[in-house]
């Protein structure tokens, strides 16, 4: 079984030799202090291929189109010192980035989404349906993509950014922008989505009908702690018939797994994410509420689960870590959930205790341990220090 057929065959809670080895990723932060710690120097971890060859994780291929802005605005600087830089990126936004060496969230200064106006002006010719830039350059390198990722012995799990309808506007006008333009002008939102939709089903129609997809993956980081930022009634008008059209599209063409990326309090978004066709979700934030075994407990196989492994207990040593494996045990040994870190994996969490979170992990669900990564020396003198201490769970 190579790892593709793993991949689909465990997102379907069908029998499997082991379940996929897969990580989120990393904070910027990681590489410099994990070196102080016994990661090797040269090691980026932010770079997701590096991670996955290092550790040793089984990856995915992603088919190359694109759904954003094109082109983007202008990047420029306006202003930096020793402690802090204020500039433009390209999805427009102004913010203030401190040079401290901690990954917090910008300080976002303007926005450049306000109303109408700005939607016709700067945005909707940004996100022309059928620019040829939207796949790659030449027809000969596209070929070579679909016979790649048709091959019967490809052994990556193959998939399709389906993008994002609202989590992407609340980028480019705000969270409180975007709040009140739902009360003030609820007409220009749903025309905003259904541009998105729209671009989305028109880009992708052309690569699910030429390539075999296993799975969609969107994004919409439009949940907080206290849950999303339009109410299910909202999502259920706004947005539920849109992903509809998408998840139609990718059903239609053999593909059934579709999630969506979203951080926060997911629980009241999932209903009207599977009335629109999207069943899977990502990365399931156990702290800020999404409790991944009371999900599944809830919706069975209706619902599948990429994550869902609470960080704070990597951060809090290895009798949480093998607590909070045995809590999610027995619910991902009946499939549909790929388990790891609930987001990027912050430096709280030490080198010593990654690894063996890593090694209860791969003991508990059957994962092979990479020969190659296990014979490392910097590996072997870290795991050296817990040989007594048990990985069951």
């Amino acid at each position: 079984m190579n790892n593709r057929e793993r991949w689909v065959r465990c997102m379907h809670f069908q029998p499997v030799d082991h379940i996929p080895d897969e990580e989120f990723g990393y904070w910027e932060e990681n590489s410099a202090v994990w070196q102080q710690q016994g990661l090797p120097e040269g090691i980026n971890l932010r770079d997701d291929t590096i991670a996955n060859q290092y550790f040793g994780f089984s990856s995915r291929s992603l088919v190359p189109v694109n759904l954003g802005l094109v082109p983007g605005f202008e990047s420029r600087v306006i202003e930096e010192t020793d402690k802090y830089r204020i500039f433009i990126d390209t999805d427009g936004v102004k913010k203030e980035v401190f040079k401290d060496g901690q990954s917090t969230i910008p300080h976002y200064i303007a926005f450049p989404l306000k109303g109408r106006k700005e939607w016709e002006e700067l945005f909707k010719p940004r996100l022309e349906i059928k620019l040829e830039s939207r796949y790659p350059e030449n027809r000969e390198g596209w070929e070579q993509i679909k016979t790649q990722f048709n091959d019967p012995n490809w052994d990556k799990p193959v998939g399709i950014s389906i993008g994002s309808l609202f989590g992407v506007l609340r980028d480019w006008a705000g969270f409180e922008d975007i709040a009140l333009l739902c009360y003030d002008d609820f007409h220009l939102v749903c025309e905003m989505v259904e541009h998105l939709a729209s671009l989305t089903c028109s880009v992708i129609k052309r690569a699910v009908e030429e390539i075999k997809i296993d799975y969609g993956a969107g994004w919409e980081d439009m949940c907080f702690r206290g849950g999303p930022i339009v109410s299910p009634v909202m999502a259920r008008k706004l947005l539920t018939p849109n992903y509809r059209r998408i998840s139609n599209l990718l059903k239609k063409n053999g593909c059934d797994i579709i999630y969506t990326d979203c951080d926060g309090n997911i629980n009241e978004m999932i209903d009207p994410w599977l009335e629109g066709g999207l069943n899977g979700i990502f990365p399931v934030e156990v702290a800020a509420g999404s409790d991944p075994v009371a999900i599944r407990r809830k919706y069975k196989e209706k619902v599948v689960i990429l994550g869902g492994v609470n960080k704070r207990a990597l951060i809090s040593g290895k009798d949480a870590i093998r607590e909070e494996i045995k809590r999610i045990k027995p619910y991902v040994k009946e499939g549909g959930w790929i388990p790891h870190v609930d987001h990027r994996c912050p430096p709280d969490v030490t080198f010593e205790n990654y690894l063996y979170y890593l090694d209860v992990k791969r003991e508990t669900f059957g994962i092979p341990k990479p020969e190659e990564f296990e014979s490392r020396a910097e590996v072997k003198k870290i795991k050296s220090k817990w040989r007594n201490i048990p990985l069951t769970v």
